[in-house]
């Protein structure tokens, strides 16, 4: 530590602590040589079905999950890892955005982890821990590569300059994300919740010509690099709302795979659009949309097509996670960072651009 900047080098053992939204997660890697991440084991806890009869996340419930798994959590992870506490050179934590109670839990266990193991601590942003778990697999990222994160409340074109502090957006959706779009479809078509696995499963049975859903925000006066998915939900109302008052039976199957076929359509299309124009040669998924089978099937597709390297982290490492957290922590600490201050806390609204809390 020189004049309170931490700088971590190969070798050094990064925990990450996630409880951002519904899952309780703890990760620990490892840095690598020549500025890589190793994974060294991982722990998830998640209380989505104690949401799934509300139909979506409950705030509160949310909170106390995360309070009564922490402990369990944490040990897993070390178990996991074949690890003592005395290995952890540092400690992250996501500091936001999420749900406010939520944020509170982790960070509050986090200070104190890192106060008994007297390491620092730092709170970092959920999103381009996203981005970071790519690195677990795939190695470090090029430089300018070209981000689409799709989770449950974002869905955003990132410029990756540096995983360290070089994020910048340049599209993002606005009004719903193509996550939420995913759980209003299944809620309509009473498939419970999260709505995403359970369409991506029955699309696989149905006709993604079936039905000719719009495609938003893809005119040629509209911008390039924004998304909607508003207009599309409601187009899926309306056609499913038609169907049953004319006692039609709905084809749920050719619903589902239309209505997956138009979202993964414009994410694949906006983003290999913007990495040619951008000159980004490299594109990641990342996110928990990003596990979607269709998804990655077409930007695989269309990337190959543009000649652009398509990188998709594995699905257990796309849904939220601790590791992912620990990965970006680690890329940070390798760069150098002022710990963050004990006032740290929770910040729901955390820009994307901030990638370390003060």
């Amino acid at each position: 530590m020189t004049d309170g900047t931490v700088t971590l080098g190969p070798g050094a053992v990064v925990l990450g602590l996630e409880s951002s939204c519904d899952e309780t997660g703890v990760g620990l890697v490892r840095l690598t040589d020549g500025g890589g991440v190793e994974l060294l084991g991982q722990s998830v806890a998640s209380s989505q079905d104690q949401h799934s009869r509300f139909g979506g996340v409950v705030p509160e419930i949310a909170s106390r999950a995360h309070l009564e798994s922490m402990t369990a959590t944490m040990h897993g992870a070390f178990t996991a890892a074949g690890l003592r506490p005395a290995d952890v050179d540092a400690v992250a934590v996501t500091s936001g955005p999420g749900l406010a109670g939520a944020l509170l839990v982790g960070v509050a266990a986090a200070k104190a982890y890192a106060a008994a193991w007297d390491v620092p601590l730092i709170g970092v942003n959920h999103l381009p821990g996203h981005v970071a778990a790519d690195t677990l697999e795939h190695g470090p990222l090029p430089a300018d590569t070209l981000a689409l994160l799709v989770s449950g409340g974002h869905t955003q074109l990132l410029r990756i300059g540096s995983l360290a502090g070089d994020v910048v957006e340049i599209g993002t959706t606005i009004d719903d994300a193509a996550g939420e779009a995913y759980d209003k479809v299944a809620r309509l078509l009473d498939l419970g919740y999260p709505g995403g696995p359970v369409i991506d499963r029955l699309a696989a049975d149905g006709d993604p010509t079936a039905i000719r859903f719009p495609r938003g925000l893809t005119g040629a006066s509209d911008d390039p690099y924004n998304f909607s998915f508003s207009g599309l939900k409601t187009a899926v109302a309306r056609w499913v709302e038609t169907a049953r008052r004319d006692g039609r039976e709905v084809p749920v199957a050719d619903v589902c795979a239309s209505f997956q076929e138009a979202v993964v359509d414009v994410l694949t299309a906006k983003t290999v659009r913007a990495a040619t124009e951008l000159g980004s040669r490299t594109v990641v998924i990342a996110g928990g949309v990003a596990a979607n089978g269709r998804l990655r099937a077409l930007a695989g597709e269309r990337c190959a097509a543009a000649g652009v390297t398509l990188r998709v982290p594995r699905p257990g490492l796309c849904t939220d996670n601790g590791a992912m957290i620990a990965a970006l922590g680690a890329h940070v600490y390798a760069a150098g960072v002022a710990p963050s201050a004990p006032t740290l806390g929770g910040d729901p609204g955390m820009p994307v651009a901030r990638v370390v809390a003060a």
